[in-house]
């Protein structure tokens, strides 16, 4: 596996073809995905060939939304059926990076421990002290996706989300779930 070569190819395509009204979905927010799937698989200890996939899966999960939003997480698993073979991936190791870019599409119901980091990972930034910043790129993003009209609607939907979301590895329950309930104490408290 050609991992290196696989990132590069994807984040190209991802800039240069995503469009340009996606401010959440895009080439950073693949980045951030794999960076923070690498940083809770070694918390995890999960070995060598398993981040591989699991990394990749990272680099892959949003692709699908180069051909639009709807059933974005199958789309990815096509690109990644796709162009995966020209990096030396072998069709068991592309079936199982499948099945870990589709756990993230949600409500999330992640099987297996791969599965449940890319989740924690997908949703990491909940936890994190730039969520306000990503919050408003996804706002921004839906704005013009999916018509939704004002930040008090958005942040309605957040709360309900939030308190439906919960993480599922040690490791994001530690370090990302309580700034995550201070974000959203924070967000009760704009509403009130």
């Amino acid at each position: 596996m050609q991992i290196e070569q696989a990132r590069v190819f994807i984040l190209d395509k991802l800039n240069s073809e995503l469009p340009e009204h996606l401010f959440y979905h895009n080439a950073l927010h693949a980045v951030d995905v794999y960076t923070a799937s690498k940083r809770i698989a070694q918390k995890e200890g999960v070995a060598a060939h398993e981040q591989l996939l699991l990394l990749t899966a990272a680099l892959y999960h949003d692709s699908g939304f180069l051909n639009g939003p709807k059933d974005h997480e199958l789309k990815s698993c096509e690109i990644a059926r796709l162009y995966l073979p020209r990096f030396e991936y072998l069709p068991d190791d592309i079936e199982q990076i499948c099945a870990i870019i589709m756990a993230t599409k949600l409500p999330q119901n992640p099987h297996g421990h791969l599965q449940q980091i890319i989740c924690d990972a997908d949703l990491d930034y909940l936890g994190r002290n730039d969520f306000f910043v990503l919050s408003k790129n996804l706002f921004s993003e839906l704005v013009i996706t999916d018509s939704l009209k004002t930040e008090l609607d958005w942040d309605k939907i957040q709360v309900g989300f939030f308190k439906s979301h919960h993480y599922f590895t040690q490791t994001a329950i530690e370090t990302r779930g309580p700034v995550k309930q201070e974000h959203l104490n924070e967000i009760i408290k704009r509403i009130s």
